[in-house]
């Protein structure tokens, strides 16, 4: 009788070990291109900007020395910087609280039975998939100084015309019309797309318990919506934070006024760059800048974010004991 060889054994063992190699690296082979996409599009553009913001680096005669962080200290002694720090705050303040206030209505409002629920709810994303340019341009026409359409209608109740393009509160309130034309749609469903998770059980035990409408959006919508409402307002920051093209063409020049009353931190990026100073380093530095402001202002957020769902975890817990007794 022949002996067994021992090739099949030695197979199957080396079959093994490729398959344990399989399970151990394809996972991280299935998420390589996100990784490598960022390092390339996000990573490195963020390194070398800040080593072109440590040089003296100019539009037309390229690299120039290291100077450390003088780019740093030179912008942050320029008042353009703090005004335009001042206007990027304003705007976003003004667009982001707005915006997520007039979304909960809209979302509310959608959640309910209505006729033509998808006609509604397609139309308050169209705005959305406008290009910021062009509602920039038409919004720019649609508040002129003189004959402007918000002027006429403010006309007909009496109200003199309005300088939109002259004051800073005037040229912010008008720029975050147009974000918040453009925004509060895409948030609205957002918001819709949550309290649609709401379980209904929740609905039912305050109604068996007499609450309103109105009752249930206070104290079970808002509550359930506290990490959608959280994820809003950090996106909301981010994005709002970098606001550049409604504030550019909201006049022809793109200076962002005549006193700079509604030049962006973006915009004052744009014409360190490009502008008569060409300065990359100085553009570099401001850019900089703003990426450590998000970043601490995120750290902000994820702060309170924390606090606020361990302050809410035992309230909901309670909540859904209830609606179980309620139910059983």
């Amino acid at each position: 009788m022949p002996t067994p060889t021992t090739a099949p054994a030695n197979g199957n063992s080396w079959r093994q070990k490729l398959s344990r190699l399989d399970v151990l690296i394809s996972p991280y082979l299935y998420i390589s291109p996100f990784f490598i996409l960022f390092a390339v599009l996000g990573l490195f553009p963020l390194i070398y900007t800040f080593w072109v913001s440590m040089h003296e680096w100019n539009l037309i005669g390229g690299q120039g020395d290291f100077i450390g962080f003088d780019n740093y200290t030179h912008v942050l002694k320029q008042e353009f910087f703090w005004r335009g720090m001042r206007n990027t705050f304003s705007i976003f303040l003004l667009s982001s609280v707005t915006q997520t206030l007039a979304a909960l209505a809209l979302a509310a409002v959608l959640n309910q039975n209505i006729r033509a629920k998808t006609f509604w709810r397609m139309g308050v994303l169209l705005p959305f998939v406008i290009a910021p340019v062009a509602v920039g341009v038409i919004f720019s026409k649609m508040f002129a100084d003189q004959s402007g359409l918000i002027n006429g209608v403010l006309g007909w109740f009496g109200v003199d015309p309005v300088a939109w393009h002259a004051g800073v509160l005037q040229s912010h309130v008008a720029i975050a019309t147009m974000v918040n034309f453009r925004w509060t749609g895409y948030v609205t469903l957002i918001f819709l797309a949550a309290m649609q998770a709401i379980p209904s059980e929740l609905y039912e035990a305050a109604l068996l318990d007499g609450a309103n409408r109105m009752r249930q959006f206070r104290s079970i919508t808002i509550p359930m919506l506290r990490p959608t409402i959280i994820f809003v307002v950090i996106t909301a920051t981010v994005g709002g934070l970098q606001i550049f093209d409604e504030a550019r063409v909201f006049d022809q020049s793109g200076l962002g006024g005549s006193n700079r009353q509604w030049m962006t931190m973006t915009m004052y990026i744009y014409e360190l760059g490009w502008g008569p100073q060409g300065s990359f380093g100085r553009a570099a530095a401001v850019s900089w800048l703003l990426f450590l402001l998000i970043i601490v202002i995120g750290l902000v957020n994820f702060w309170l974010t924390r606090r606020i769902n361990s302050t809410d975890a035992a309230p909901r817990a309670k909540a859904r004991r209830q609606v179980k007794g309620a139910t059983s």
